[in-house]
């Protein structure tokens, strides 16, 4: 076995090591307990260093690092709504999105961090072991540098098990994309008493909860592949496995390379087809020339109170690199719905993609899940509108794999969290998808997340959650 396979296998073994979570999540309880916390909304004007720009009037920090709030005037052909102003997050800045694993008594683990951020829901969530933009790695802020570093600066080649560069939300940021990575490391190394050790399937585990696993280890997961193998062999893993029916579905759909209804080159023709028809213009205005917003002393709100607005936050949490701060964040105005519809095509589990256009997107569209809406309230929005939405939510009970309440990212969302889907349809789904869906398998996706600018933050954050266990 080669090493690329050696990797593929140890995470497909991690993945299937079945283990009880009760500890870990009495772990995460004491660690919220023992750290001090303190996050008040704020007007603009009392937020330390940030300031709304004379020239453009952008909403920055002094030292031009870390994001600023700026004003954009968007111009489509795609959609219904061919022209739109909206405020986004600005930050051109790529981040480390970083996991250290080790082999320990034979199987992968990850070492995870407890983490607070000041958007999260319920404060502590499981984070990636390191976490942390440019600015702050390099101390802009005056802190301290971010523990284990030093790990992901000097990695060996040999080292990198996973290194992909994938976007963040194409609605709220501005072509901003992070780097996802995994180390392996074999020597002994310094445990901070809120890290822990986790496998792969531990992991998958703690995503049936709601808000315990958060965004930045969702999308890294999502990134790892399991190799192919053939369809005996699948057999073997799931006898030996003995999971779930659905278990067995989505580890056949993940790891068999061939019988897929549309090959890897009809899906990039796809993708291509759609890209070279449709225009995304992007202009960079003042956040007072944005039309049907205003800005006032605590708020950069639009005038309907639709979609999500800007606020400020004053910040205390102890066992930070910087323990106070302040800052803009973005407050959505509803719950969101991400979904994926499955159902079984020759034998094998497929899953009902569709390209989405969002106006951050750093090439027009993405691939995203089934259903995604996140802008405007679903449980207002007409079922006739939107595929697939009523298949979705009239779903019954013993079709829904997946179905929990995901935090969106807390260093820059305040309290955002989305409902996340997993649907098994038969054949009340027709095989003829609408235009802009295409059907693909578990391996497919895993294909096309190993290149940037494929598939989105929430179609990862969903097959991220998938487990085989």
């Amino acid at each position: 076995m080669n090493n690329v396979n050696n990797v593929y296998f140890d995470f497909l073994k991690s993945a299937l090591e079945k283990k009880d979570i009760s500890s870990t999540v009495h772990w995460i309880q004491t660690q919220n307990e023992a750290v001090e916390i303190s996050i008040k909304k704020a007007p603009f004007n009392k937020l330390d260093k940030w300031h709304f720009g004379k020239v453009n009037g952008n909403l920055r920090h002094e030292t031009g690092k870390f994001f600023s709030i700026d004003g954009i005037k968007v111009n489509t052909n795609w959609g219904n709504i061919k022209e739109w102003s909206q405020p986004i997050i600005n930050q051109p800045e790529t981040g480390f999105l970083g996991f250290i694993v080790k082999n320990i008594e034979g199987v992968l683990q990850f070492l995870v961090q407890a983490k607070i951020e000041p958007g999260n829901v319920n404060f502590v969530q499981l984070s990636p072991t390191l976490q942390a933009t440019r600015s702050n790695y390099q101390q802009t802020h005056g802190g301290k540098k971010p523990l284990y570093l030093e790990y992901f600066q000097n990695a060996t080649k040999e080292q990198i098990l996973l290194d992909q560069l994938q976007s963040e939300q194409g609605a709220r940021f501005l072509s901003k994309r992070n780097r996802n990575i995994i180390i392996k490391v074999e020597e002994n190394i310094e445990i901070y008493e809120n890290f822990i050790w986790l496998t792969l399937s531990e992991i998958k585990s703690l995503m049936q909860l709601d808000n315990v696993v958060n965004m930045d280890v969702r999308t890294i997961i999502s990134c790892i592949s399991f190799g192919n193998f053939s369809s005996e062999t699948i057999d073997i893993f799931n006898h030996l496995n003995k999971s779930e029916i659905y278990q067995e579905k989505f580890l056949r759909s993940a790891l068999l390379k061939d019988g897929a209804h549309h090959s890897i080159e009809e899906i990039i023709t796809f993708i291509t087809r759609i890209k070279s028809v449709n225009d995304l213009n992007v202009k960079h205005i003042p956040l007072t020339e944005m039309k049907e917003w205003v800005v006032t002393e605590d708020e950069i709100k639009r005038t309907d109170g639709k979609y999500f607005k800007i606020i400020g936050v004053e910040v205390e949490i102890g066992n930070r690199e910087v323990v106070k701060w302040s800052q803009p964040m973005v407050e959505p105005a509803q719950e969101g719905l991400c979904a994926f519809v499955c159902k079984e095509l020759d034998g094998i589990l497929h899953f009902v993609v569709q390209a989405k256009l969002e106006c951050g997107n750093h090439d027009i569209i993405e691939l995203a899940p089934t259903v995604q809406t996140l802008t405007g309230d679903y449980k207002q929005t007409s079922e006739e509108s939107l595929p697939f939405l009523g298949y979705v939510l009239k779903a019954k009970e013993s079709s829904i794999y997946f179905d929990t309440l995901q935090s969106e990212e807390g260093g820059r969302f305040y309290k955002e969290q989305n409902r996340n889907m997993i649907v098994m349809a038969s054949d009340e789904i027709s095989d003829e998808l609408p235009e802009n869906y295409i059907w693909m398998t578990l391996n497919q996706l895993h294909v096309f997340i190993k290149f940037n600018n494929y598939l989105n933050i929430q179609a990862r954050n969903l097959i991220a959650a998938i487990s085989f266990v």
